[in-house]
């Protein structure tokens, strides 16, 4: 009789995506799903939640076959400075426009590598904002203030 295995690093991800799913499947329901032809405010994200839901039944089953590498140390370095920057964009915003939040935000963003060196953040934080400014606000006419309140010139 063969013996089960399992790969806890594919385990563990598919258990929370499985959860994840779940979780919003649930809450899903709590909004008007509507009809397929006439789509509610909950009706995406319960779609969203199920095709979450499956792929982590998937990937779990996938690692009962495989033997995997065990889990890794964690990335803190990567979650002080990446899990920060949306937070500091969301709440300044607002206040100081789109530009000089979403240059920051890239800033900080960009310290979560180590082979990031200050000059090369700069540069790569000028040109997310100058991409982004060019998409968002001219190619695709988001109305969004791109220096708020705290910046005026």
């Amino acid at each position: 009789m063969k013996s089960v295995s399992f790969d806890s690093t594919n385990a563990t991800c598919g258990a929370i995506f499985v959860a994840l799913g779940v979780f919003f499947a649930y809450q899903s329901f709590n909004l008007d799903l509507g009809t397929t032809f006439r789509m509610g405010p909950g009706y995406f994200p319960l779609v969203l939640a199920i095709i979450l839901t499956l792929l982590g039944t998937i990937i779990v089953i996938q690692s009962a076959r495989v033997e995997g590498e065990p889990i890794g140390p964690i990335a803190w370095r990567g979650l002080l400075f990446i899990l920060p920057a949306p937070i500091f964009f969301g709440l300044t915003v607002r206040g100081l426009g789109f530009v000089v939040a979403l240059f920051f935000a890239a800033l900080i963003a960009s310290f979560a590598s180590q082979k990031m060196r200050p000059p090369m953040a700069v540069a790569l934080s000028f040109g997310i904002t100058v991409f982004s400014v060019a998409v968002f606000s001219y190619g695709l006419g988001l109305p969004f203030e791109r220096f708020g309140p705290w910046v005026r010139f």
